[in-house]
């Protein structure tokens, strides 16, 4: 398991299904260990004041751990 359970990651690419962009913040709070392919998460994803927005499944591949060089940012999520 590369990520640990409950560390924050953020996210390598857009995901407009669920009108999530690449840089969002979410918290790992499942792994899906795959035998012969590639690892998944389940991430859940938090508004500015800690309310869940969604509960989403992702490869391995499309996210990536928080660097001390980067900084959060706030921005608007768009309507339906």
């Amino acid at each position: 398991m590369k990520f640990e359970l409950f560390a924050r990651v953020a996210l390598r690419e857009d995901l407009p299904q669920y009108k999530l962009c690449r840089g969002d913040v979410a918290t790992i709070v499942e792994h899906h260990p795959v035998k012969n392919g590639e690892d998944g998460y389940s991430l859940e994803v938090f508004n500015a004041v800690g309310e869940t927005l969604a509960v989403i499944t992702v490869a391995e591949s499309q996210i990536e751990s928080l660097m001390n060089n980067e900084v959060l940012h706030v921005r608007v999520l768009e309507s339906a």
